[in-house]
């Protein structure tokens, strides 16, 4: 892994991560000031970013204890949110090495950025180093973000006004653009898993259409070998 990181592709793999990174920490200072205005003490939110590590699934379960819901709902919630990367999880295996403390230290930072960062690489030794730079850097601006937010607290007043939901979306986008560009198979799964995620997202709660878009993956398996 040291290898890795020391090689001349470093410094272009910052760069281009670094859009990512502000975006999580912007999210992660929004999450960390969520948690402690709603009721909860700093150390609830800054310790489940350490521990837990999952975006969406940290908000959704803040969100029920915040409701009044228990830790088990909570739980509940974030390991149901967080099912999607299963399917990240297969899709870098092989990039992650073969060694048990690579496995679980890259298990830790598997997110929809780092996954998307690391396979829009157009080489595997280009794929793992993207990987762990991007997992490592965002993995500490997140946890940065969530402690300056947890203790800004009531200074940072309603974070809902600042547009912050639109930052990883947007960032995601321009991330695996290239493989919908190049790729017809993926294009078609993501094209129906769009459709399948908008199609539920009235009815559902937040987070579910995320794991409905995954669907789409039935087109890619069942187009995969076919050209365009």
């Amino acid at each position: 892994m040291r290898s890795l990181l020391r090689t001349p592709m470093m410094a272009p793999l910052v760069r281009d991560s670094a859009l990512v990174w502000l975006a999580s920490g912007v999210v992660g200072v929004s999450f960390g000031a969520i948690s402690v205005t709603g009721g909860l003490p700093v150390w609830v939110p800054v310790v489940m970013s350490l521990v837990v590590y999952a975006g969406s699934a940290q908000f959704s379960a803040v969100g029920v204890l915040l409701a009044g819901g228990g830790p088990v709902a909570a739980a509940a919630t974030g390991l149901l949110l967080n099912t999607r990367t299963l399917a990240f999880s297969l899709a870098v295996a092989d990039i992650l090495g073969r060694g048990r403390l690579a496995r679980l230290l890259g298990a830790h930072l598997v997110t929809d950025e780092t996954v998307a960062f690391a396979l829009a690489q157009s080489d595997p030794a280009r794929r793992r180093a993207a990987f762990w730079i991007s997992g490592f850097g965002l993995f500490a601006v997140w946890n940065l973000g969530v402690l300056a937010g947890a203790l800004a607290g009531d200074a940072l007043g309603d974070t809902g006004t600042y547009g912050l939901d639109a930052a990883f979306p947007a960032v995601l986008v321009a991330l695996v653009l290239p493989a919908l560009r190049e790729n017809p198979a993926v294009r078609r799964a993501a094209l129906l898993g769009a459709a399948l995620a908008l199609a539920v997202t009235p009815a559902v709660p937040a987070g579910v259409p995320v794991l409905v878009a995954l669907a789409g993956l039935a087109g890619h398996g069942r187009d995969g070998g076919r050209t365009a």
